[in-house]
């Protein structure tokens, strides 16, 4: 696996960031390349896991999942029994869309996404029912100013 990438491989992973779904002819268009050449860049970066994969963004509001939240969890216990117990709560519940162990005073941020205040106390209600924490807050966020999933390459 080489993960050196240059130039050219930067124009091509932030034209795909922005829309997976360009084709190929456009793509190579739009950085001064061949198909071909372009082809197997593109094969190249996602044989070396520099493309994970190509998905498609669904606006949350337009399938009734119009709260964001941020859960912030200090852990009950730091046993592997717990941690277990944790990780197939979180594997098991769909409103969780992101799950980061944390250093410092937190030990894990959850992100959800709910249609509503009821619809996280539902959630809030079915994780401590899986998983004893010691704490746990939440945040609701009131406006997005920057969410995106493009990495700055």
């Amino acid at each position: 696996m080489s993960n050196i990438i240059d130039e050219i491989d930067r124009k091509i992973l932030i034209k795909l960031q922005i829309d997976a779904s360009i084709s190929i002819e456009q793509l190579a268009d739009s950085i001064n390349l061949s198909r071909n050449a372009c082809w197997r860049r593109v094969k190249r970066l996602e044989n070396d896991d520099v493309i994970g994969k190509r998905i498609a963004l669904v606006n949350p509001e337009s399938v009734d999942l119009g709260l964001a939240v941020f859960v912030m969890i200090k852990a009950y216990g730091h046993d592997p029994d717990w941690l277990d117990k944790f990780k197939k709560a979180v594997s098991l519940m769909p409103e969780i869309i992101g799950a980061h162990r944390m250093s410092g005073d937190l030990d894990y941020v959850l992100r959800i996404r709910v249609k509503d205040v009821k619809a996280y106390d539902d959630f809030y209600q079915r994780l401590i029912a899986k998983v004893p924490v010691a704490d746990l807050s939440a945040s609701f966020v009131m406006e997005d100013i920057k969410d995106t999933t493009s990495l700055p390459v």
